[in-house]
């Protein structure tokens, strides 16, 4: 298993994309300078009327398959 832990800050403008599914793909930057990616779709449990903010942890198979993401730490 692979985790990556990231933080996340983004408008309600900007979710709006994800959540209309006009974006499928997330790229963001781990803690420690990984670029990683991951489907859209597990953001939407964590967008609000503000947006998406927080501290993540995504956990994926070795294979970079079988996603979960979890928000550990609200701003």
């Amino acid at each position: 298993m692979r985790r990556f832990q990231f933080r996340l800050d983004l408008t309600a403008a900007a979710c709006e994309q994800y959540y209309r599914g006009q974006v499928n793909q997330v790229v963001a930057r781990s803690t420690d300078g990984i670029a990683i990616q991951f489907p859209a779709l597990l953001l939407k449990p964590f967008i609000t009327g503000n947006g998406v903010h927080g501290l993540f942890t995504l956990t994926c198979d070795d294979s970079g398959k079988n996603s979960d993401l979890q928000r550990v730490q609200t701003p």
